[in-house]
Protein backbone atom coordinates (compact mmCIF):
# COMPACT_ATOMS: atom_id res chain seq x y z
CA UNK A 1 0.00 0.00 0.00
CA UNK A 2 1.23 3.91 -0.54
CA UNK A 3 -0.08 6.90 1.87
CA UNK A 4 1.33 9.52 -0.05
CA UNK A 5 -1.99 11.71 0.15
CA UNK A 6 -0.09 14.69 0.74
CA UNK A 7 1.77 15.07 -2.42
CA UNK A 8 -0.68 15.33 -5.37
CA UNK A 9 -0.76 12.76 -8.14
CA UNK A 10 0.09 13.28 -11.92
CA UNK A 11 -2.76 12.35 -14.16
CA UNK A 12 -1.24 11.44 -18.05
CA UNK A 13 -3.53 10.59 -20.90
CA UNK A 14 -1.78 10.30 -24.11
CA UNK A 15 -4.13 10.09 -26.84
CA UNK A 16 -3.51 9.67 -30.66
CA UNK A 17 -4.06 13.09 -31.17
CA UNK A 18 -2.73 14.64 -27.95
CA UNK A 19 -0.98 14.40 -24.97
CA UNK A 20 -2.95 16.00 -21.92
CA UNK A 21 -1.22 15.88 -18.27
CA UNK A 22 -1.71 17.79 -14.97
CA UNK A 23 -2.06 17.45 -11.36
CA UNK A 24 -4.85 15.42 -9.88
CA UNK A 25 -7.59 17.67 -7.81
CA UNK A 26 -7.37 20.45 -10.69
CA UNK A 27 -10.33 20.96 -13.30
CA UNK A 28 -8.22 20.94 -16.73
CA UNK A 29 -4.50 19.72 -17.82
CA UNK A 30 -1.72 22.04 -17.20
CA UNK A 31 0.17 20.48 -20.25
CA UNK A 32 -1.66 19.96 -23.68
CA UNK A 33 0.08 19.23 -26.73
CA UNK A 34 0.57 17.29 -29.82
CA UNK A 35 1.35 13.41 -29.00
CA UNK A 36 3.59 13.67 -32.76
CA UNK A 37 7.41 14.09 -32.49
CA UNK A 38 9.31 15.66 -34.82
CA UNK A 39 12.99 13.45 -35.57
CA UNK A 40 15.62 14.67 -37.51
CA UNK A 41 18.23 11.61 -38.44
CA UNK A 42 21.63 12.36 -36.75
CA UNK A 43 23.29 12.86 -39.87
CA UNK A 44 21.33 15.82 -41.09
CA UNK A 45 20.73 17.15 -37.56
CA UNK A 46 24.74 18.04 -37.71
CA UNK A 47 24.53 20.02 -41.10
CA UNK A 48 21.83 22.11 -39.78
CA UNK A 49 23.45 22.81 -36.54
CA UNK A 50 27.29 23.15 -36.99
CA UNK A 51 28.09 26.70 -38.66
CA UNK A 52 29.39 25.64 -42.50
CA UNK A 53 32.62 27.67 -41.58
CA UNK A 54 33.69 25.48 -38.79
CA UNK A 55 36.73 23.65 -40.38
CA UNK A 56 35.30 19.98 -41.42
CA UNK A 57 37.28 18.24 -38.95
CA UNK A 58 35.28 19.98 -35.81
CA UNK A 59 32.16 18.74 -37.40
CA UNK A 60 33.00 15.51 -37.68
CA UNK A 61 33.45 15.73 -33.68
CA UNK A 62 30.15 16.62 -33.14
CA UNK A 63 28.70 14.51 -35.15
CA UNK A 64 30.21 11.54 -33.52
CA UNK A 65 28.60 13.13 -30.25
CA UNK A 66 25.06 13.61 -31.71
CA UNK A 67 25.30 9.88 -32.30
CA UNK A 68 26.05 9.00 -28.40
CA UNK A 69 23.48 11.12 -27.18
CA UNK A 70 20.19 10.21 -29.04
CA UNK A 71 20.61 7.51 -31.45
CA UNK A 72 21.59 9.07 -34.39
CA UNK A 73 18.49 11.04 -34.97
CA UNK A 74 17.43 14.16 -32.85
CA UNK A 75 13.86 14.44 -31.39
CA UNK A 76 11.34 17.53 -31.13
CA UNK A 77 8.10 17.68 -28.99
CA UNK A 78 5.67 20.23 -28.18
CA UNK A 79 3.56 22.22 -30.15
CA UNK A 80 6.35 24.90 -30.16
CA UNK A 81 9.12 22.36 -31.05
CA UNK A 82 6.95 21.18 -33.77
CA UNK A 83 5.91 24.68 -35.18
CA UNK A 84 8.94 25.50 -36.06
CA UNK A 85 9.77 23.89 -39.97
CA UNK A 86 13.29 22.39 -39.71
CA UNK A 87 14.86 20.55 -43.15
CA UNK A 88 14.47 16.84 -43.39
CA UNK A 89 12.21 16.63 -40.34
CA UNK A 90 10.04 13.78 -40.33
CA UNK A 91 6.96 13.64 -38.47
CA UNK A 92 6.21 10.73 -36.48
CA UNK A 93 3.72 9.48 -34.26
CA UNK A 94 3.90 6.69 -31.84
CA UNK A 95 0.64 5.23 -31.71
CA UNK A 96 -1.16 3.10 -34.05
CA UNK A 97 -4.73 2.54 -33.94
CA UNK A 98 -4.73 3.45 -30.28
CA UNK A 99 -1.92 1.13 -29.33
CA UNK A 100 1.42 2.44 -28.17
CA UNK A 101 3.37 0.88 -31.26
CA UNK A 102 6.91 2.69 -30.68
CA UNK A 103 7.95 2.78 -26.43
CA UNK A 104 10.73 5.22 -27.41
CA UNK A 105 8.60 7.81 -28.69
CA UNK A 106 6.11 7.41 -25.50
CA UNK A 107 9.55 7.96 -23.44
CA UNK A 108 10.36 11.47 -25.16
CA UNK A 109 6.55 12.50 -24.89
CA UNK A 110 6.01 11.77 -21.31
CA UNK A 111 9.82 13.21 -20.43
CA UNK A 112 8.96 16.67 -21.86
CA UNK A 113 5.50 16.65 -20.35
CA UNK A 114 7.23 15.90 -16.84
CA UNK A 115 10.75 18.50 -17.39
CA UNK A 116 9.17 20.76 -19.87
CA UNK A 117 5.84 21.50 -19.27
CA UNK A 118 4.60 20.74 -15.41
CA UNK A 119 8.96 20.76 -14.13
CA UNK A 120 8.27 18.48 -12.07
CA UNK A 121 10.54 15.51 -10.87
CA UNK A 122 8.35 12.12 -11.35
CA UNK A 123 10.55 10.56 -8.41
CA UNK A 124 8.07 12.70 -5.75
CA UNK A 125 4.67 12.04 -7.47
CA UNK A 126 2.02 8.73 -7.80
CA UNK A 127 1.68 8.72 -11.80
CA UNK A 128 -2.25 7.89 -13.20
CA UNK A 129 -2.03 6.90 -16.20
CA UNK A 130 -4.89 6.62 -18.51
CA UNK A 131 -5.18 3.90 -21.39
CA UNK A 132 -7.56 2.86 -24.37
CA UNK A 133 -9.51 -0.50 -23.13
CA UNK A 134 -8.20 -2.75 -25.52
CA UNK A 135 -4.64 -2.38 -24.12
CA UNK A 136 -2.92 -5.64 -23.83
CA UNK A 137 -0.98 -7.11 -20.48
CA UNK A 138 2.12 -6.56 -22.64
CA UNK A 139 1.56 -2.88 -22.91
CA UNK A 140 0.84 -2.53 -19.51
CA UNK A 141 3.54 -3.90 -18.12
CA UNK A 142 6.00 -2.35 -20.21
CA UNK A 143 4.68 1.05 -19.54
CA UNK A 144 5.05 0.17 -15.47
CA UNK A 145 8.48 -1.33 -16.24
CA UNK A 146 9.36 2.31 -18.33
CA UNK A 147 8.04 4.23 -14.91
CA UNK A 148 9.28 2.56 -12.29
CA UNK A 149 12.77 1.75 -13.72
CA UNK A 150 13.24 5.08 -15.38
CA UNK A 151 10.85 7.39 -14.16
CA UNK A 152 11.24 5.67 -10.56
CA UNK A 153 8.04 6.51 -9.90
CA UNK A 154 6.85 6.11 -6.19
CA UNK A 155 4.00 4.28 -7.37
CA UNK A 156 1.61 3.81 -10.44
CA UNK A 157 -2.39 3.56 -11.63
CA UNK A 158 -3.77 2.96 -14.99
CA UNK A 159 -7.31 3.06 -15.66
CA UNK A 160 -8.96 2.71 -18.43
CA UNK A 161 -10.15 5.55 -20.75
CA UNK A 162 -14.03 5.20 -20.72
CA UNK A 163 -14.03 4.68 -16.73
CA UNK A 164 -12.71 7.84 -16.33
CA UNK A 165 -15.02 9.44 -18.59
CA UNK A 166 -17.67 7.78 -16.40
CA UNK A 167 -16.43 9.30 -13.45
CA UNK A 168 -16.09 12.81 -15.02
CA UNK A 169 -19.87 12.80 -15.13
CA UNK A 170 -20.11 11.23 -12.04
CA UNK A 171 -21.59 7.65 -13.12
CA UNK A 172 -20.46 4.48 -12.41
CA UNK A 173 -22.20 2.40 -15.16
CA UNK A 174 -22.39 4.14 -18.77
CA UNK A 175 -22.46 3.65 -22.56
CA UNK A 176 -18.66 5.79 -23.33
CA UNK A 177 -18.49 6.79 -26.71
CA UNK A 178 -15.15 7.95 -27.45
CA UNK A 179 -14.28 10.19 -30.71
CA UNK A 180 -10.74 10.48 -30.51
CA UNK A 181 -8.31 11.49 -33.17
CA UNK A 182 -7.47 8.57 -34.40
CA UNK A 183 -10.61 5.88 -33.80
CA UNK A 184 -13.91 5.93 -32.64
CA UNK A 185 -14.32 3.89 -29.72
CA UNK A 186 -17.69 2.67 -27.80
CA UNK A 187 -17.59 0.64 -24.15
CA UNK A 188 -19.64 -0.19 -21.64
CA UNK A 189 -18.57 0.58 -18.25
CA UNK A 190 -20.29 -1.28 -15.42
CA UNK A 191 -19.95 -0.88 -11.89
CA UNK A 192 -16.84 0.97 -12.99
CA UNK A 193 -15.38 -1.67 -14.91
CA UNK A 194 -15.26 -1.68 -18.03
CA UNK A 195 -17.09 -4.77 -20.31
CA UNK A 196 -14.22 -5.93 -22.28
CA UNK A 197 -16.40 -8.28 -24.87
CA UNK A 198 -18.82 -5.54 -25.68
CA UNK A 199 -16.26 -2.42 -26.69
CA UNK A 200 -16.75 -1.93 -30.51
CA UNK A 201 -14.05 0.52 -32.45
CA UNK A 202 -13.50 1.80 -35.57
CA UNK A 203 -10.56 3.86 -37.31
CA UNK A 204 -13.03 6.60 -38.39
CA UNK A 205 -11.67 9.79 -36.13
CA UNK A 206 -11.07 13.15 -36.12
CA UNK A 207 -7.44 12.85 -38.23
CA UNK A 208 -9.74 10.60 -40.82
CA UNK A 209 -11.99 13.52 -41.37
CA UNK A 210 -9.57 16.49 -41.38
CA UNK A 211 -7.97 14.15 -43.79
CA UNK A 212 -11.14 13.44 -45.69
CA UNK A 213 -12.25 17.99 -45.60
CA UNK A 214 -8.27 18.23 -47.14
CA UNK A 215 -9.01 16.26 -49.70
CA UNK A 216 -12.09 17.48 -50.49
CA UNK A 217 -10.67 20.99 -51.03
CA UNK A 218 -7.67 19.83 -52.97
CA UNK A 219 -10.80 18.24 -55.55
CA UNK A 220 -11.45 21.54 -56.01
CA UNK A 221 -8.45 23.40 -56.90
CA UNK A 222 -8.14 24.76 -53.20
CA UNK A 223 -4.41 24.72 -52.43
CA UNK A 224 -3.83 24.70 -48.35
CA UNK A 225 -0.38 26.45 -47.87
CA UNK A 226 1.07 25.72 -44.20
CA UNK A 227 2.39 28.77 -42.64
CA UNK A 228 6.06 28.46 -43.89
CA UNK A 229 5.33 28.06 -47.27
CA UNK A 230 4.81 31.63 -48.03
CA UNK A 231 5.24 35.27 -46.84
CA UNK A 232 2.60 38.12 -46.67
CA UNK A 233 4.67 41.67 -47.38
CA UNK A 234 1.82 44.85 -46.81
CA UNK A 235 1.47 46.42 -50.15
CA UNK A 236 -0.91 49.21 -49.12
CA UNK A 237 -2.11 49.31 -45.65
CA UNK A 238 -4.66 46.66 -44.80
CA UNK A 239 -3.97 45.08 -48.15
CA UNK A 240 -1.36 42.05 -48.52
CA UNK A 241 0.60 40.40 -51.21
CA UNK A 242 1.32 36.79 -50.76
CA UNK A 243 4.48 35.52 -52.13
CA UNK A 244 5.84 31.45 -51.77
CA UNK A 245 8.57 30.29 -50.37
CA UNK A 246 10.61 27.61 -51.89
CA UNK A 247 11.87 25.27 -49.57
CA UNK A 248 13.17 22.09 -50.63
CA UNK A 249 14.17 19.95 -48.01
CA UNK A 250 10.69 19.81 -46.03
CA UNK A 251 9.27 16.23 -45.36
CA UNK A 252 5.86 15.07 -47.02
CA UNK A 253 5.06 14.33 -43.44
CA UNK A 254 5.57 18.02 -41.89
CA UNK A 255 3.50 19.19 -44.58
CA UNK A 256 1.16 17.26 -44.55
CA UNK A 257 1.29 17.84 -40.54
CA UNK A 258 1.02 21.63 -40.79
CA UNK A 259 -2.36 21.23 -43.49
CA UNK A 260 -3.92 19.14 -41.23
CA UNK A 261 -3.33 21.73 -38.50
CA UNK A 262 -4.92 24.25 -40.94
CA UNK A 263 -7.72 22.00 -42.04
CA UNK A 264 -8.56 20.60 -38.18
CA UNK A 265 -9.46 24.27 -37.26
CA UNK A 266 -11.61 24.52 -40.28
CA UNK A 267 -13.39 21.31 -39.39
CA UNK A 268 -13.93 22.78 -35.88
CA UNK A 269 -14.94 26.12 -36.78
CA UNK A 270 -17.79 25.18 -39.15
CA UNK A 271 -18.68 21.69 -39.87
CA UNK A 272 -21.79 20.61 -38.50
CA UNK A 273 -23.44 17.22 -38.97
CA UNK A 274 -26.65 17.10 -40.51
CA UNK A 275 -30.02 16.65 -39.33
CA UNK A 276 -31.03 13.47 -42.01
CA UNK A 277 -28.14 11.81 -43.91
CA UNK A 278 -25.99 13.70 -46.66
CA UNK A 279 -27.25 13.35 -50.18
CA UNK A 280 -26.42 15.34 -52.89
CA UNK A 281 -29.46 16.91 -54.26
CA UNK A 282 -30.51 18.14 -51.15
CA UNK A 283 -27.18 19.75 -49.88
CA UNK A 284 -26.41 21.58 -53.03
CA UNK A 285 -27.66 24.87 -52.71
CA UNK A 286 -27.18 25.45 -48.91
CA UNK A 287 -25.56 28.68 -47.81
CA UNK A 288 -22.38 28.26 -47.86
CA UNK A 289 -19.95 30.03 -45.00
CA UNK A 290 -16.54 31.38 -45.34
CA UNK A 291 -13.37 30.95 -44.02
CA UNK A 292 -10.31 33.32 -44.35
CA UNK A 293 -6.88 30.80 -44.62
CA UNK A 294 -3.95 32.09 -43.15
CA UNK A 295 -2.60 33.19 -46.57
CA UNK A 296 -5.64 35.59 -46.86
CA UNK A 297 -7.64 33.33 -49.26
CA UNK A 298 -10.89 33.55 -48.69
CA UNK A 299 -12.72 29.79 -48.70
CA UNK A 300 -16.45 29.78 -49.54
CA UNK A 301 -17.45 26.06 -48.28
CA UNK A 302 -20.99 24.59 -48.71
CA UNK A 303 -21.82 21.31 -48.71
CA UNK A 304 -18.28 19.97 -47.16
CA UNK A 305 -19.27 21.38 -44.06
CA UNK A 306 -22.49 19.05 -43.65
CA UNK A 307 -20.83 16.18 -45.91
CA UNK A 308 -17.83 15.60 -43.63
CA UNK A 309 -18.93 14.67 -40.33
CA UNK A 310 -21.99 12.78 -41.86
CA UNK A 311 -18.71 9.80 -42.84
CA UNK A 312 -19.19 9.54 -38.97
CA UNK A 313 -23.11 8.24 -39.74
CA UNK A 314 -22.79 6.76 -42.84
CA UNK A 315 -19.21 5.56 -43.97
CA UNK A 316 -19.97 4.80 -47.41
CA UNK A 317 -20.04 8.58 -48.61
CA UNK A 318 -16.08 8.40 -47.89
CA UNK A 319 -15.94 6.55 -51.62
CA UNK A 320 -17.75 9.98 -53.47
CA UNK A 321 -14.92 12.08 -52.01
CA UNK A 322 -12.05 12.35 -54.96
CA UNK A 323 -8.45 11.38 -52.96
CA UNK A 324 -9.94 8.62 -50.71
CA UNK A 325 -9.39 5.95 -53.13
CA UNK A 326 -7.16 4.04 -50.60
CA UNK A 327 -9.69 3.56 -47.97
CA UNK A 328 -12.16 1.58 -50.45
CA UNK A 329 -11.16 -1.79 -49.05
CA UNK A 330 -11.71 -1.06 -45.47
CA UNK A 331 -15.08 1.20 -45.65
CA UNK A 332 -17.70 -1.52 -46.15
CA UNK A 333 -16.56 -3.24 -42.85
CA UNK A 334 -16.47 -0.05 -41.26
CA UNK A 335 -20.26 0.64 -39.01
CA UNK A 336 -21.90 3.91 -38.64
CA UNK A 337 -21.60 5.60 -35.46
CA UNK A 338 -25.45 4.83 -33.86
CA UNK A 339 -25.29 1.13 -35.45
CA UNK A 340 -21.84 0.83 -33.49
CA UNK A 341 -23.82 1.95 -30.54
CA UNK A 342 -26.56 -0.74 -30.82
CA UNK A 343 -23.75 -3.86 -31.45
CA UNK A 344 -22.26 -3.16 -28.21
CA UNK A 345 -25.35 -2.67 -26.34
CA UNK A 346 -26.28 -5.53 -28.17
CA UNK A 347 -23.29 -7.43 -26.16
CA UNK A 348 -24.10 -6.86 -22.92
CA UNK A 349 -25.75 -8.46 -20.46
CA UNK A 350 -29.92 -7.83 -21.21
CA UNK A 351 -30.44 -6.73 -17.64
CA UNK A 352 -28.31 -3.58 -18.25
CA UNK A 353 -29.28 -2.49 -21.66
CA UNK A 354 -31.88 -0.12 -20.56
CA UNK A 355 -29.48 1.19 -18.32
CA UNK A 356 -27.13 2.09 -20.95
CA UNK A 357 -29.38 3.50 -23.46
CA UNK A 358 -30.38 5.57 -20.93
CA UNK A 359 -26.54 7.40 -20.52
CA UNK A 360 -24.60 7.24 -23.35
CA UNK A 361 -22.07 9.60 -22.45
CA UNK A 362 -20.19 11.61 -25.51
CA UNK A 363 -16.36 12.09 -24.76
CA UNK A 364 -13.42 12.94 -26.90
CA UNK A 365 -12.39 15.91 -29.36
CA UNK A 366 -14.49 14.93 -32.01
CA UNK A 367 -17.45 14.58 -30.23
CA UNK A 368 -17.57 18.38 -29.81
CA UNK A 369 -18.55 18.81 -33.58
CA UNK A 370 -22.08 20.89 -33.94
CA UNK A 371 -25.61 18.75 -33.63
CA UNK A 372 -23.65 15.36 -33.05
CA UNK A 373 -25.35 14.76 -30.31
CA UNK A 374 -28.70 15.75 -31.57
CA UNK A 375 -28.63 13.65 -34.53
CA UNK A 376 -26.77 10.23 -32.49
CA UNK A 377 -30.18 10.64 -30.34
CA UNK A 378 -32.27 11.08 -33.30
CA UNK A 379 -31.00 8.27 -35.17
CA UNK A 380 -31.04 6.19 -32.06
CA UNK A 381 -34.90 6.87 -31.40
CA UNK A 382 -35.34 5.45 -34.61
CA UNK A 383 -33.67 2.35 -33.99
CA UNK A 384 -33.73 1.28 -30.90
CA UNK A 385 -36.53 -0.73 -29.20
CA UNK A 386 -39.32 0.52 -28.37
CA UNK A 387 -38.77 0.10 -24.11
CA UNK A 388 -35.69 1.57 -24.47
CA UNK A 389 -35.26 5.28 -23.28
CA UNK A 390 -32.33 7.01 -25.62
CA UNK A 391 -30.68 9.46 -23.82
CA UNK A 392 -27.50 10.81 -24.79
CA UNK A 393 -25.60 12.96 -22.33
CA UNK A 394 -22.44 15.21 -23.43
CA UNK A 395 -21.23 17.99 -21.52
CA UNK A 396 -21.83 21.50 -22.95
CA UNK A 397 -18.49 22.76 -22.20
CA UNK A 398 -16.23 21.60 -25.28
CA UNK A 399 -13.35 21.96 -23.05
CA UNK A 400 -14.76 19.07 -20.66
CA UNK A 401 -15.78 16.90 -23.24
CA UNK A 402 -12.28 17.06 -24.77
CA UNK A 403 -10.48 16.04 -21.27
CA UNK A 404 -13.12 13.84 -20.30
CA UNK A 405 -10.94 11.13 -19.50
CA UNK A 406 -8.35 13.79 -17.92
CA UNK A 407 -10.91 15.02 -15.67
CA UNK A 408 -11.86 11.94 -14.46
CA UNK A 409 -8.24 10.68 -13.57
CA UNK A 410 -8.11 14.10 -11.99
CA UNK A 411 -11.13 13.21 -9.77
CA UNK A 412 -10.36 9.31 -8.95
CA UNK A 413 -6.79 10.07 -8.13
CA UNK A 414 -7.53 12.74 -5.69
CA UNK A 415 -10.28 11.02 -4.18
CA UNK A 416 -9.18 9.87 -0.26
CA UNK A 417 -10.64 6.29 -0.88
CA UNK A 418 -8.47 5.45 -4.21
CA UNK A 419 -5.03 6.15 -2.21
CA UNK A 420 -4.98 2.27 -0.78
CA UNK A 421 -5.48 1.58 -4.71
CA UNK A 422 -2.22 2.47 -5.96
CA UNK A 423 0.42 -0.23 -7.54
CA UNK A 424 3.57 1.08 -5.03
CA UNK A 425 7.38 0.45 -6.08
CA UNK A 426 7.99 -1.59 -2.83
CA UNK A 427 5.02 -3.75 -4.30
CA UNK A 428 6.32 -3.62 -8.26
CA UNK A 429 10.07 -4.96 -6.65
CA UNK A 430 8.26 -7.55 -4.71
CA UNK A 431 6.25 -8.82 -7.64
CA UNK A 432 7.14 -7.64 -10.65
CA UNK A 433 5.76 -5.69 -13.02
CA UNK A 434 3.30 -8.35 -14.14
CA UNK A 435 1.87 -7.10 -11.01
CA UNK A 436 0.26 -4.35 -12.70
CA UNK A 437 -2.89 -6.74 -14.18
CA UNK A 438 -4.16 -7.16 -10.47
CA UNK A 439 -3.57 -3.73 -8.84
CA UNK A 440 -5.36 -2.14 -11.79
CA UNK A 441 -8.10 -4.76 -13.28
Amino acid sequence: MYGGDEVSAIVVDLGSHTCKAGYAGEDAPKAVFPSVIGAVDGVEAMDVDVDSTKTNSNSEDSKTESEKEKGKRKLYVGSQAMSYRRDHMEVLSPIKDGIVSDWDLVDNIWEHAFKSCLMIDPTEHPMLLAEPPLNTQQQREKAAELMFEKYKVPALFMAKNPVLTSFATGRATSLVVDCGGGSTTISPVHDGYVLQKAVVSSPLGGEFLTDCLLKSLESKGIKIRPRYSFKRKEVRAGEFQVEDVDIPDTTESYKLFCQRMIVGDIKDSICRVPDTPYDDKSYSNIPTTSYELPDGQTLEIGADRFKVPDVMFNPSIVQTIPGMEKYADMIPSVRGLPHMVMESINKCDVDIRRELYSSILLAGGTSSMQQLKERLEKDLIEESPHSARVKVLASGNTTERRFSVWIGGSILASLGSFQQMWFSKSEYEEHGASYIQRKCP
